[in-house]
């Protein structure tokens, strides 16, 4: 018939991917009742053409939106697919590493919302520095993760020191402080810089409380922050505010939501990665809350570390402080929480990229040399040690 033959319409099931249902009831009347369709439009072909493309783009909108819901409910199926392997991954986890608490409690110096805002204020003062040059954000940037993103420091003489500056984000979990352990705690480690010549320079702490007692908002704010002492304004007491503050320090990822139970928080490479992680033998010195931050660890274990992150001064880590022949390199183990953004790594910062740190810590650690897709996946998974800096915690207060 001559409609049939004018009206070239595909109508291929298949490639339209109608299902059965909708072919039936919506494209097959169409087809029968096509002589009663062209009377209706007095046989006008170009009516009846437009009438049935509506029909037909219809059809492929309706199947395609049938489509999408049927992919996005397949992916839904999929990602809820939680194998044994799965499970017993993060079973494995659990056992090596924990969540990261709230906030890294210390019974000699209870956090205190005064404490707190007082020694927020003193981290980011330089007044603390014997040239007013430096503070404690000026090496520990809350903008960049706790670092300054510099192989070393300059101190407040311009001159820069022999070691890399650690986080001090969630510092205060650790065991000990400093690349050779010799502080056992944030507290005790907030005064040490500000009297280091080569850092802040204060010539004693006679000094520091003298400068601090003459600035009248530190007068009411130590009053607040002790408010059980007679004399509040005292080097141990700047030491404890500036801690208190530093133990608020605390950065949340997904790696904890996955160690708290919730499997899918991780996805496919990731999990391959803290498998491969874990399998490697990277658990004998990184666990925990921090994944590190808990022994010290000879540098070098298979090979000398100093022809593969290059040091410009001798360095033989604890040994430089005991001077016991068994402390030669031993170096604190540092924890991973925001790896991938507190480059440059090693204890002189010798190595800006966090891939060839992997391969160098294989080498001398573990007498392996690591695959571009293992580091790949591992990089992948300390992505997922990364957190959120609330942005609060990275302004200074007014007047700093």
């Amino acid at each position: 018939m001559t409609y049939l033959i004018k009206v070239k319409v595909r109508l291929d099931a298949n490639y339209l991917k109608l299902t059965n249902h909708f072919f039936d009831y919506f494209i097959k009347p169409i087809l029968t009742n096509l002589p009663k369709i062209s009377v209706k439009f007095g046989g006008n072909y170009q009516k009846m053409k437009k009438y049935l493309f509506l029909l037909a783009l219809a059809a492929i909108m309706m199947t395609a939106c049938q489509q999408n819901a049927q992919k996005s409910a397949q992916s839904e199926n999929d990602a809820a697919v939680i194998t044994q392997q799965d499970k017993d991954l993060l079973a494995q986890a659990q056992l090596f590493f924990k969540p990261l608490p709230a906030a890294a409690e210390n019974p000699d110096n209870m956090i205190t919302e005064a404490k707190v805002k007082l020694g927020k204020h003193l981290y980011f003062d330089n007044r603390l520095s014997k040239d007013g040059n430096q503070s404690c954000n000026s090496c520990h940037n809350l903008n960049t993760y706790g670092v300054d993103n510099l192989p070393t420091s300059p101190g407040d003489n311009g001159i820069s020191g022999t070691r890399n500056s650690p986080t001090t984000f969630n510092a205060a979990l650790r065991t000990a402080q400093f690349w050779d352990g010799r502080n056992k705690d944030v507290e005790e480690q907030a005064g040490g810089p500000v009297l280091n010549p080569a850092e802040m320079g204060m010539p004693s702490e006679e000094v520091v409380v003298n400068r601090l007692s003459a600035v009248p908002m530190y007068v009411t704010m130590f009053a607040e922050a002790f408010p059980e002492e007679s004399i509040t304004i005292t080097y141990a007491n700047m030491r404890n505010a500036i801690g208190a503050f530093e133990r608020t320090l605390i950065t949340p990822t997904k790696f904890d939501s996955y160690l708290s139970g919730d499997v899918t928080a991780l996805n496919t490479q990731e999990s391959q990665g803290l498998k491969l992680f874990i399998d490697q033998g990277c658990i004998a010195c990184h666990t925990g809350s921090l994944l590190g931050g808990t022994m010290l660890q000879k540098f070098g274990l298979y090979g000398d570390y100093t022809q593969y992150v290059h040091p410009t001064v001798a360095d033989a880590g604890k040994f430089n402080e005991t001077k016991i022949e068994a402390d030669k390199d031993m170096f604190y183990v540092p924890g991973l929480r925001n790896v991938e953004k507190t480059y440059p790594y090693f204890h002189n910062g010798g190595v800006s990229n966090l891939d060839e740190a992997i391969q160098i810590m294989g080498k001398l650690q573990l007498n392996k040399e690591f695959e571009d897709k293992q580091v790949d996946d591992m990089v992948a998974f300390f992505t997922t040690l990364t957190g959120d800096i609330p942005e609060e915690v990275k302004v200074a207060p007014a007047g700093m």
